[in-house]
This record gives C-alpha cells, structure tokens and sequence, in this order.
C-alpha cells in the first residue's frame, strides 16, 4: 500500500499541531495555550477537576456577558469569541489554607478560565491566578500551584 507525501506529513505533524505550550508562568497569571477545540478542553478542564475528586461549583460565561454588556459600556470590540471560567473548590487545600490564615477562605473557589482571542482563532488559552495567601503558607501556597497546573496539564493532555 502506498501513502501519499500529504498523508505522511499530516502523520508526522499531527502531534505538534495540538501541542501545549506554557505561556506565561512568571506573572500573577499563568496562561497556557494549546491548538484544540474550546469544548472539548473547557470538558477536560472539568474532568480533571472531578478525577481528583473535587466538584465543579459553577461556570461563568464571560464572553457572553462582555459581548452583552461591551457596547453600552464603550467597549464595541469583542476581546474573546468564547471564553468561561470553571469554579471549584478542594476541601483539602481550603482547610490548609485556613489553617494557614483564616482569611485565606476568600481564596476559594479555585478557578481556571478557558478562552478563545477574537484575534486569534486558532488557539485555546488555558489560565488560571496564582494564589498569594497570608499566614506561614508557603507550603500550602506550593500545593495549589501543583494542583492547578496538574488539571491544566491533564486537560489539554501535556
């Protein structure tokens, strides 16, 4: 059987046209960016959120409130064709970050925003805070840092 040079090539590529590449880790945000399909990484985002045992708590919709609102607000250009954020919350970091600081709760929920640039189509950004906590943290601090990039990393499959 015979192969055409295309098929080849589209073989040989295929697993560098979805690669994952970590943006942005020395800012307060740590963005990742990927070549996939919004929904399909919005879901991994969700079932790597729930394979470590953790609820997703809700989902916010916020390309469709900044296009709903953008207008009227003197901001006609839409920044994001999709874009929402996943909220969750692990009982085990919530109760070491309180142990830490009780005021660390105002961390919780955990949330990681799925986002699409209106200029740019063809990637999928995956982004979440770096948590800053009061108390003797540091630890804990390490903890949520792992936690939130390992669901990252597990759903857009690094």
């Amino acid at each position: 059987m015979k192969l055409s040079p295309l098929i080849i090539s589209l073989c040989l590529c295929w697993p560098l046209l979805s690669q994952a590449e970590l943006v942005s880790d020395n800012d307060p945000v740590v963005i990742y960016r990927v070549a996939d399909e919004f929904e399909m990484i919005k879901e991994n985002v969700e079932m790597a959120i729930v394979n470590r045992g953790m609820l997703v708590s809700g989902t916010l919709h916020v390309s469709e409130m900044l296009n709903r609102t953008g207008k009227d607000l003197g901001f006609p250009e839409p920044i994001y064709s999709q874009a929402e954020s996943v909220e969750f919350c692990s009982a085990l970091m919530s109760h070491r970050m309180t142990q830490a600081h009780p005021a660390n709760l105002t961390v919780c929920p955990f949330t990681i925003s799925v986002y699409i640039k209106q200029a740019e189509p063809e990637h999928v950004y995956v982004a979440f805070r770096k948590q800053v906590l009061a108390g003797d943290a540091e630890t804990v601090t390490s903890a949520i840092h792992e936690m939130l990039h390992g669901i990252v990393k597990e759903a857009i499959d690094e």
